[in-house]
């Protein structure tokens, strides 16, 4: 064993520097909607009122709707095969993360013993190239994790324009809807028949297509 007592600076600087435990990369898009106001001087509100007419829908008219989204993402069976098709993906990065991690640490092992063997030029090389490679390997797995949630994103974007889009514009039609509103932010009552569409929804995906490949990420 190496000589606790006595380490080599260089030793110390290189026992700083950690290995990459894990590479997990998520991507959130997130939308802000920024509205602003001038305070310069203008119509009253009183004179602006004049451009709004004073035609509403009423009760009568109204034909509404509620989508579960959510449930969507979880029950459609393309979406349940592109979360498998990621997860395969991401389990691959990881069994390759864990056999370079075993390698680094082999090297880390070897570069302690050799600590009071080499010089100490010969023994900074060998830890400045030790920890390029760890950086190196951190680049690398982050950049094949981001391809990832691209190649996944487009994905999803595809299903939802080609397929999901078209199916609800189709059910809005034929049950000739006024309004659909999102189910997470709906409260309703009970005795309230043929509201939900969200089992038609997913019962005509499901009929319309099963599995969207999903593209090759880069790296792998």
């Amino acid at each position: 064993m190496a000589n606790t007592k006595n380490v080599n600076p260089a030793a110390k600087k290189y026992a700083r520097s950690g290995i990459i435990a894990a590479v997990v990369v998520i991507i959130a898009a997130l939308g802000v909607w920024a509205v602003s106001q001038s305070s310069r001087g203008g119509a009253s509100v009183a004179s602006s009122l004049n451009e709004v007419n004073a035609d509403a829908a009423s009760g009568a008219d109204l034909r509404l709707a509620v989508i579960r989204m959510d449930a969507i993402q979880t029950d459609a069976k393309a979406l349940q095969d592109l979360r498998k098709q990621k997860e395969a993906y991401e389990t691959k990065l990881r069994d390759e993360l864990t056999k370079e991690q075993k390698a680094l640490e082999k090297e880390k092992a070897e570069i302690e013993k050799s600590q009071d063997v080499l010089s100490r030029e010969a023994l900074q090389r060998r830890v400045v190239d030790y920890q390029n490679r760890v950086t190196q390997l951190q680049r690398e797995l982050t950049e094949r994790a981001q391809s990832i949630e691209v190649s996944f994103q487009k994905a999803l974007n595809e299903i939802q324009e080609k397929h999901l889009d078209p199916i609800i514009e189709g059910v809005i039609a034929k049950k000739n809807l006024s309004l659909v509103i999102d189910g997470r932010f709906a409260r309703t009552g009970k005795n309230v028949q043929n509201l939900d569409i969200t089992n038609e929804v997913v019962s005509a995906l499901n009929k319309k297509v099963s599995t969207v490949k999903m593209e090759k990420p880069k790296g792998f």
